[in-house]
């Protein structure tokens, strides 16, 4: 880390007034593993690095080693170098006198660990740097609110906007308050389509800072809820019978000589001109190997059903809430793509950089738009089917050269050998439904 870097975090920790500071580095799930270093430490550790086990982000999702990923046996278990980025500093306001900054990971100075989420995001950010553009991103959670006891929720029936239900419990308010003091800029709040389910969303963020923003959003939630008794959980469907959580991944091209949305040319062919066509073209193209990095477990294919406000097949369309692609304001200034495929439980750097990877792809094949629906997207046969589960979808980035280059071999082969690593756990267990349905009769 750099001197002038160091100095000026070390002032901004001082006027925060800062007694501890949690080195926080995203892993492959995007929860926050976190060292929490008194001040007197930090500035060493900031120029020297923090020693943290190297094989961190090649731990699955009940944190169990995962032999053949690249970053454990294969290295000897070695540690590695947790680099903070003096960007991400914010305040820690729900822990007395604590900051938090969000680190990059290297085996040694200079030598950067490709497999991490954030670095994988930071290489896509890169080419398309070269394209000559940079990238703005709005990662929109779901989330659900639990009695942590229960599981269940903690009101009933379907109250999407109701006033009453946005501040049902004096936590909501809290939150929101709490959120903002972490750096968080909310702009909306309101319960979502299920018995307790909400969505608060914040503004978008270029480069980095857009997956930082979700990352430290995603985390603070889940804390902030455990603190005050209750269970926040971004699960994609935690029971048959509610609705699904889901991540809308908004995204848009900055011209890096103009600064404008490169998305928008004024008097564009119906709103949309080619930069936007040919990067939602690519999102098609390589959906269902962009779905496992957007999708990464076995619940998240619950949610890609028909009739639910989430996409269930590879379609496009302008302003359509049944699609996979979603046009939004086209021929206006702010023209974006949604894309509404990702789930609760998505990564924020890796659904980011999912979406960024098979746009850009769109780009260097000079990919074209099929023609739209005429009514939802959902209800035309003609379009293809998203993968229907986690095995599907890794066999089709499996397939898929073009995007695996995008994203990096290291980064590959560490996914998609944890990945299934869970699966074969996934199937090993037997599950309720199958003693609910064969114990007793039979």
């Amino acid at each position: 880390m750099a001197g002038d870097s160091v100095k000026e975090m070390m002032a901004a920790l001082k006027k925060m007034g800062a007694r501890y500071v949690r080195f926080e580095l995203p892993d492959l799930h995007g929860t926050s593993r976190t060292k929490v270093i008194p001040i007197a430490k930090v500035e060493s550790y900031a120029r020297k690095g923090l020693n943290f086990y190297g094989g961190t982000i090649g731990l699955d999702t009940a944190s169990n080693v995962i032999g053949g990923s690249g970053v454990h046996e294969e290295v000897n278990y070695r540690d590695q170098m947790l680099i903070p980025d003096p960007a991400t500093l914010r305040a820690v306001p729900w822990v007395e006198d604590t900051a938090k900054v969000i680190c990059d990971a290297l085996w040694a100075p200079g030598e950067p660990i490709a497999a991490t989420p954030r670095t994988v995001l930071a290489g896509l950010l890169q080419q398309a740097r070269k394209m000559g553009y940079d990238v703005m991103f709005g990662l929109e959670y779901e989330f659900y609110l639990l009695d942590p006891e229960t599981k269940a929720p903690l009101f009933g029936g379907v109250h999407i906007f109701n006033a009453t239900r946005n501040h049902y419990v004096p936590f909501l308010d809290d939150l929101l308050d709490t959120l903002q003091a972490a750096g968080i800029d909310v702009i909306t709040h309101n319960c979502e389509y299920s018995p307790s389910q909400f969505e608060i969303n914040y503004g978008p963020g270029v480069g980095l800072e857009g997956a930082d923003k979700a990352f430290t959003f995603k985390n603070a939630i889940k804390e902030l809820a455990h603190r005050d008794g209750y269970l926040a959980t971004f699960m994609s469907k935690p029971a048959s019978d509610m609705g699904g959580c889901g991540c809308h991944v908004h995204i848009s091209l900055i011209d890096r000589k103009t600064g404008k949305n490169a998305f928008y040319t004024k008097g564009a062919k119906e709103g949309m001109n080619p930069l936007i066509r040919k990067f939602a073209a690519g999102l098609l193209t390589h959906a269902k190997a962009m779905q496992p990095v957007i999708g990464p477990t076995p619940n998240c294919y619950h949610r890609l059903k028909p009739h639910t406000f989430a996409p269930s097949n590879i379609s496009w369309g302008v302003e359509d809430r049944t699609a996979m692609v979603r046009m939004k304001d086209v021929g206006q200034e702010n023209c974006h793509i949604e894309m509404r495929a990702a789930s609760g439980l998505a990564n924020p750097y890796l659904a980011a950089a999912g979406v960024l990877a098979a746009g850009l792809l769109g780009l260097r094949e000079k990919g074209e738009l099929p023609t739209p629906s005429t009514g939802p997207s959902e209800d035309d046969p003609k379009h293809p089917k998203l993968a229907g589960s986690l095995e599907d979808a890794l066999a089709a980035l499996k397939k898929d050269k073009a995007l695996q280059d995008m994203l990096g071999a290291d980064f590959v082969k560490l996914f998609t050998t944890v990945k299934e690593a869970e699966l074969a756990r996934f199937r090993s267990h037997v599950t309720d439904w199958e003693r609910d349905e064969y114990l007793e009769v039979y």
